[in-house]
């Protein structure tokens, strides 16, 4: 069974894995291939540990020759599932359990970044689900297809028909080619209706770009 998570339980100091374009959500599942050694020293550490949580967060474009800075809110996940290569990598799965503000980071002797992390706000994150009441199944698929057709992308139509409304929006939040910015816009939606608000106007300036003749990938 899934460990439930109260706010007492969540770490003041977290290790954080910063990775362009990798959205993690409450309740949701990030898989994951770790193989830099100060990754795999970050996860062997976070095995030792009681909470088993990572951070996951955008770090914003580099200007320097120093780290790039962290954007300000990401998500933590605990480690649920792990298998290890023959040649030394970590396959592993986040799953996650709540958002996190940066307070600011933590300098020390680890290889890897490490913040400290302000929970106060995200509370909601901890309870077993979320709803989105004014969620419209039918309208919502009929626009998914349209972008897809747009983005050229494929995908299950009977699992998504039958994908209960926070796994279906959360999951395409996080699979879906959108830019950067974009997924940092869908994680600090506060709640999964507004989730689903930002996530259908991302479809249709997708598909109104398409529409227009611009080029590139529908982003």
């Amino acid at each position: 069974m899934m460990r439930r998570f109260k706010p007492a339980d969540l770490p003041e100091t977290l290790a954080v894995f910063p990775l362009p374009g990798a959205l993690m959500l409450p309740r949701a599942r990030l898989p994951l291939n770790i193989f830099e050694p100060r990754y795999l020293a970050m996860l062997d550490d976070t095995l030792k540990s009681e909470h088993r949580l990572i951070g996951m967060i955008q770090p914003l474009e580099s200007r320097g020759d120093g780290p790039p800075t962290l954007r300000r809110i990401g998500c933590a996940g605990r480690v649920t599932s792990l298998s290890e290569t023959e040649d030394g990598r970590y396959l592993i799965a986040l799953t996650g359990i709540c958002r996190f503000r940066v307070k600011g980071e933590v300098e020390g002797f680890t290889p890897y970044r490490r913040v400290t992390a302000a929970w106060e706000g995200f509370e909601r994150d901890l309870a077993p689900s979320d709803e989105d009441p004014a969620f419209d199944r039918p309208a919502f698929l009929d626009l998914l297809g349209r972008y897809f057709e747009a983005a050229k992308l494929s995908s299950d139509w009977d699992s998504l028909r039958e994908a209960d409304e926070e796994m279906l929006i959360n999951s395409l939040s996080m699979l879906c080619p959108f830019a950067v910015e974009e997924k940092q816009a869908l994680l600090e939606a506060p709640r999964l209706a507004e989730r689903r608000e930002t996530i259908c106007a991302l479809m249709e300036f997708a598909i109104a770009s398409r529409s227009s003749g611009e080029s590139g990938p529908v982003q």
